[in-house]
């Protein structure tokens, strides 16, 4: 498949005045829902991709495959645009180079990578940790070195801010967008003060991800180089909600007809591009044989 548009639609709105909120998403439909719906951009979160893959906590046990995978689903379904959170790239710096190179060719527009140490070596109860500068500029540099398309963006991670501070904070996106990132990912940010003391310090554009909903105004995110905010990822949530209330509803004798909150068929169908397959089938099946 070609993703050439897509990644150009994306770099138009980094490269733009507005902040956008995305979509967040986890699998085709959802993000047809998200195209269909208006969103510029998708979201695919590390997260929300050990949640909906595996069934299991965010404590980085997926796999780049499951992972890559699972991308490259979500972007042949349509033409949404898609960021997704590559956590430490799976490993060091070369694993980094692995990393860009299979999401590329999963199709998306714009992955992270971010200075956190992982998977933790540590228990709960000890506060999260950075590798260190010089080993996360190496790791931006293999990323940026590691794409062949050069419209794919790479942003640098970083939850410095809540982990060593703001003065480390703006030290390590300096260095990163020295490294060549395309954007900045900006984490653990609960104050605007904070907010606006990074973002005068940068020059590349900003993703924005944890943010208190106070925070979250477009035309303020905007003035200050903010181009991406996340909303969170409550539609992954919404869904298995769903799924567990009408499942027990089941279960506890309630009759299907009586159901609610279930899509229609014209959703179904509108969600499923069932036209373009009517159409192949009459265009390309042979006729029923007359007997």
């Amino acid at each position: 498949m070609k993703w050439t548009q897509r990644r150009h639609r994306f770099r138009s709105q980094i490269n733009s005045e507005q902040c956008v909120y995305p979509g967040s998403v986890y699998d085709s439909i959802s993000a047809r829902i998200a195209e269909d719906l208006g969103y510029e951009i998708g979201m695919f979160a590390g997260s929300i991709a050990s949640l909906t893959v595996l069934g299991a906590p965010d404590h980085i046990v997926l796999t780049l495959s499951e992972f890559a995978s699972q991308a490259y689903r979500i972007c042949r379904a349509g033409e949404l645009p898609l960021l997704v959170d590559a956590d430490h790239g799976y490993g060091n710096a070369l694993n980094v180079m692995r990393t860009v190179e299979e999401l590329e060719n999963s199709g998306v527009s714009a992955l992270s990578i971010e200075d956190t140490e992982l998977p933790r070596p540590y228990a709960h109860g000890v506060k999260a940790r950075l590798i260190s500068r010089p080993e996360a500029v190496g790791k931006m540099k293999a990323a940026i070195s590691a794409r062949h398309d050069p419209d794919l963006v790479i942003a640098g991670r970083t939850s410095a801010t809540a982990i060593t501070g703001v003065a480390d904070c703006i030290d390590r996106c300096r260095a990163y967008e020295d490294a060549g990132v395309d954007m900045i990912f900006l984490v653990g940010i609960k104050s605007r003060s904070d907010l606006e003391t990074i973002a005068e310090s940068l020059r590349a554009p900003i993703i924005l991800g944890g943010a208190p909903n106070e925070m979250l105004d477009r035309d303020y995110l905007s003035d200050l180089g903010v181009r991406i905010a996340l909303q969170s990822h409550k539609p992954a949530m919404a869904a298995i909600k769903a799924a567990y209330d009408t499942l027990r509803a089941l279960r506890e004798g309630q009759v299907t007809d009586t159901l609610n909150d279930v899509p229609s068929a014209e959703l179904i169908g509108q969600l499923t591009r069932a036209s373009s397959y009517e159409e192949a089938i009459h265009t390309y099946l042979e006729p029923p044989r007359k007997t």
